[in-house]
């Protein structure tokens, strides 16, 4: 094939099994002129297993922002670039944001080869919806922040997706069972396409307990999916906010009592008048 000169190519390589490397991905990284590589020890041994050759250069989240004019340098002079990370589908909680955006604003052609990625791979073997999904990357690492986070995430009726940490994943499923309840369906991936591949799934409390039980569990990196929660009916309101509507209204016109409820409740205002009206006819409350 003949690549195109002055373009950034967007490499996913494999993230376990190397024969997931496309030939289309084995003969672009063959041809460039540099690759800008997450870890240049851990690509170097991607390329001796495949005989690449070309010259590799680091890029990563602590030199990514110094590092981008030297590489438009590099397009400018004409010469064919390629992104890769340290495993999957670059610029997925992984760095080369900074870099496919300049090079992107500077008017040079990048590529994307596509190819492996945790992300989807998990999700094509879960079984949960796929329809509408989230990705959430990592969770925040301290535990008062990342209790946050999956607080925010509770009513979230998309399936949620996270990848996580083996040191980490433990305390990830206590949390999340904390904040979506023990029912909620989950399925960790591990070391997906790797020797120790597997899958588990049930209630997130059938999860956090399968993985307590065994530490061999514990090892290796990790994707974590949630179905999301159930979707709220809002044309049927509940008794709670049939109540706050009544002491409302025992005090406002049905307007002002529909749009303080509206923001109470985080209902919408015609599901809400609906009933106000209903309330007001039995209390023989002026409708203004």
């Amino acid at each position: 094939m003949s690549l195109q000169s002055a373009a950034l190519y967007v490499v996913a390589t494999p993230i376990g099994n190397l024969q997931d490397l496309s030939p289309r991905a084995r003969e672009v990284l063959s041809q460039v002129d540099l690759v800008a590589a997450e870890d240049t020890r851990h690509t170097r041994q991607l390329f001796r297993h495949f005989g690449i050759d070309t010259p590799l250069t680091a890029v990563h989240e602590h030199n990514e922002r110094e590092r981008v004019p030297e590489l438009l340098a590099e397009l400018a002079a004409g010469r064919r670039l390629a992104l890769v990370s340290d495993a999957g589908t670059p610029l997925v909680s992984d760095p080369g944001f900074r870099l496919v955006r300049a090079a992107r604003l500077a008017g040079y052609r990048v590529i994307a080869v596509p190819g492996p990625s945790s992300l989807l791979a998990a999700l094509s073997v879960a079984g949960l919806p796929t329809d509408r999904f989230v990705f959430e990357g990592f969770l925040p690492a301290k535990p008062a922040a990342r209790r946050a986070r999956l607080a925010a995430l509770a009513a979230e009726t998309r399936t949620l997706v996270f990848f996580e940490s083996s040191h980490r994943i433990a305390e990830c499923l206590a949390d999340m069972r904390a904040a979506f309840g023990d029912a909620r369906e989950a399925v960790v991936a591990r070391e997906l396409t790797k020797l120790f591949e597997e899958l588990l799934g049930g209630t997130l409390a059938e999860v956090e307990a399968g993985v307590a039980a065994d530490a061999n569990r514990r090892r290796g990196e990790f994707v974590v999916m949630l179905q999301g929660a159930e979707a709220r009916d809002e044309q049927a309101p509940d008794a709670e906010v049939e109540r706050v509507l009544a002491i409302l209204l025992d005090e406002v016109p049905v307007k002002q009592a529909v749009s303080l409820a509206a923001r109470l409740t985080g209902r919408r205002k015609n599901a809400l008048y609906a009933l106000a009206t209903s309330i007001a006819a039995h209390k023989k409350v002026v409708i203004e």
